[in-house]
């Protein structure tokens, strides 16, 4: 491969080479014949969290390979399959997902092993729907861990140290249709008092602002019933009002999916951003922060108060919600408020205001998205996973020579 960035050419891969193989044997083989190697998925990371002093072996091209349990609940894929894949392909079986990221184009082993995730009071993050994982080891064996093993917890969350992981089983459930609403102008009154309730409005809500005088956009997406032709979405929320669209013509064109108010399938309304189009030209870099829900409100009103020096370098602040999960190395152990920034590419200048938000946020002891930018110590960062210790011990055990080690992992080991 000669891409040896990231997806926003914000960090260079430090890896002698990187290799694509198009099978499992194949993968097996690299793996086996490595001293270090790590897995990569589709570069959408902006920490160096998948980088390696080795060789990179990109999953992407492994085929996504569909395969349904006798039961109908769950379905196993290849984990450098995209989401946007995985749902389409569910989608003609007649399954879905819960949830999926405001990207369907990032791959599901790389969401999954970061603990990326969409928005929900009730959906934790996208590894909560793990159910099994099969992880091609240093010998280049395949070692399969499933939800209810000792390790199982410590396995799916793993940010690439124990291993590739090839194959990922999924919970699934029968298919079903959304609509996506738009709101505009929700007063910061209304999330200082009642920030449960907005965020419960729907199956799945975010909000986007600038830490300026207005919450500029809500999004909520809720489910219709199998049985009814649509569901009523109230025309205000917490002093919000709906956007002046037709509700009933569906938005074509753009990159985004229907926010309209248009009924669709979940594939097309639970993600941001249209699978078909690009989201964004990668002039961007991100930072994301999770602190308990019951924090949420006042941690965001601390951030307010930086205002007027962020939003020269914010493009938005996307708000949501995760329900928590007992994953050891999950940023989400409780219901969690993700506070996630996109900034523009001001690399310096971004740089130190992620410092000068971690210091606002300092109080609710925030976890720091593993995937993107952080000016935490890693001590402080380890010091908030209380089965840290836990995970070094399986991390040894299964790979004690250190094949999947990473400078990321060495810097937590101190």
């Amino acid at each position: 491969m000669a891409t040896t960035r990231n997806w926003s050419g914000t960090l260079t891969y430090s890896a002698s080479r990187i290799v694509r193989p198009e099978s499992v044997a194949e993968l097996q083989e690299a793996v086996a014949g490595s001293t270090r190697i790590r897995a990569l998925g589709t570069r959408h990371s902006f920490s160096d969290v998948a980088d390696g002093t080795g060789v990179l072996v990109s999953t992407t091209a492994l085929p996504l390979d569909l395969v349904v349990s006798a039961d109908r609940r769950s379905a196993t894929v290849g984990a450098g399959a995209t989401y946007g894949a995985v749902a389409q392909a569910l989608e003609a079986e007649g399954l879905a997902l819960a949830n999926m990221g405001s990207l369907p184009h990032i791959s599901v082993g790389g969401a999954v092993s970061t603990g990326t995730h969409g928005s929900g009071r009730r959906l934790q993050s996208l590894a909560g729907s793990v159910a099994a994982l099969e992880i091609v080891g240093p010998d280049g064996a395949i070692r399969s861990v499933r939800r209810g093993d000792a390790e199982f917890a410590g396995s799916v969350v793993a940010l690439g140290v124990l291993g590739v992981v090839v194959r990922i089983t999924l919970d699934v459930e029968p298919s079903y249709r959304m609509r996506q609403d738009t709101f505009v102008g929700l007063p910061w009154s209304s999330v200082d008092d009642h920030l449960v309730e907005v965020m419960s409005a729907g199956a799945s809500v975010s909000f986007f602002h600038e830490f300026d005088d207005r919450i500029r956009e809500v999004l909520v997406k809720s489910r219709v019933p199998a049985d009814a032709h649509d569901v009523t979405v109230p025309r205000r929320l917490f002093g919000a009002s709906r956007a002046p669209v037709d509700e009933h013509a569906e938005v074509t064109g753009g990159s985004q999916t229907p926010m309209d108010g248009s009924v669709g399938a979940w594939l097309d309304r639970l993600p941001h951003f249209r699978l078909d189009a690009t989201p964004s030209n990668g002039s961007e870099l991100q930072s994301e922060h999770f602190v308990a829900l019951g924090d949420g409100a006042v941690a965001l009103r601390a951030v307010q108060l930086l205002g007027d020096d962020l939003r020269p370098h914010l493009h938005t602040c996307e708000t949501r919600t995760v329900a928590g999960d007992d994953l050891w190395l999950s940023p989400t152990p409780v219901d969690s408020l993700a506070i996630a920034f996109t900034w523009r590419k001001h690399p310096v200048e971004v740089a130190a205001l992620v410092e000068r938000v971690e210091e606002a946020l300092r109080p609710f002891a925030p976890r720091p998205h593993w995937g993107k930018l952080t000016s935490l110590p890693p001590a402080s960062i380890v010091s908030r996973y209380p089965r840290f210790g836990s995970f070094v011990e399986l991390m040894r055990d299964v790979d004690p020579g250190g094949t999947f080690r990473s400078p990321y992992m060495d810097r937590l080991l101190g």
